[in-house]
């Protein structure tokens, strides 16, 4: 009953509703810092720039404070899986300000990333968990290589950690903010995606971008007193 509660378009809107409520409250009740923020906001400084920013499918709790943060007023879109969950996320984003792209980088994943794509080629910048929706966690997947290469976009990694909050026994190790902390966002280097790679160099840059995406978590945990779940084994 619960499921088929969760599934229908009443139990998506209520469960939204309630999951975006609580995210504002943890981001207006958190002291907030951005570390790196000099690697954003060049990308801000110039009108016709593109970026995907990329971050762990456990880091989504508390990502969108970040644009709230930097007050940049930029549409940012993220890529939604179609599974039950995914519809849920979908909505609860869209209440917290942000473009929804259907399709993950699995499941209609061709057609999710030819929007994602044309989406970024309309000069707006685009969100994506290399990881998601379903892992190994923090493990990066081709998808958002394709994404940053065929809109020729860089890719930003980016984490959150907070003082105040729970490691959940997710698959992917979701960190649940908690009000009343400190949290700090970090955000690494841009990584320039080329136009032509052979199979060997698109390797060597999934595994740069997945590096750079553990990195700048561990760090954000880090500043917040926090341990970083590892990596699960690669398939």
């Amino acid at each position: 009953m619960l499921k088929r509660f969760l599934a229908s378009a009443a139990g998506t809107a209520i469960v939204s509703a309630l999951v975006a409520a609580y995210v504002r409250l943890v981001l207006a009740t958190t002291s907030w810092r951005i570390e790196g923020r000099e690697h954003i906001e060049a990308r801000f400084a110039d009108p016709a720039s593109i970026v995907v920013v990329a971050f762990w499918h456990g880091r989504l709790g508390a990502m969108v404070g970040l644009w709230r943060c930097l007050d940049h007023g930029r549409p940012v879109a993220v890529l939604s899986s179609t599974h039950r969950d995914g519809r849920i996320s979908a909505a609860t984003m869209r209440r917290l300000g942000l473009e929804v792209v259907d399709g993950s980088s699995r499941r209609g994943g061709s057609e999710g990333l030819r929007r994602m794509i044309s989406w970024l080629r309309g000069g707006r910048w685009a969100a994506i968990t290399p990881d998601g929706p379903r892992g190994p966690r923090m493990r990066a997947q081709p998808g958002v290589l394709m994404m940053a290469r065929m809109a020729g976009a860089p890719v930003l990694p980016v984490a959150f950690s907070t003082t105040r909050g729970r490691t959940l026994g997710s698959w992917d190790g979701l960190l649940l903010p908690l009000p009343f902390g400190r949290g700090v966002y970090v955000v690494g280097r841009p990584i320039v995606m080329p136009r032509e790679t052979d199979e060997a160099t698109l390797e060597a840059l999934r595994l740069e971008v997945e590096a750079a995406l553990t990195a700048v978590t561990r760090e954000a945990d880090r500043l917040c007193g926090r341990e970083t779940p590892e990596p699960a084994p690669p398939r």
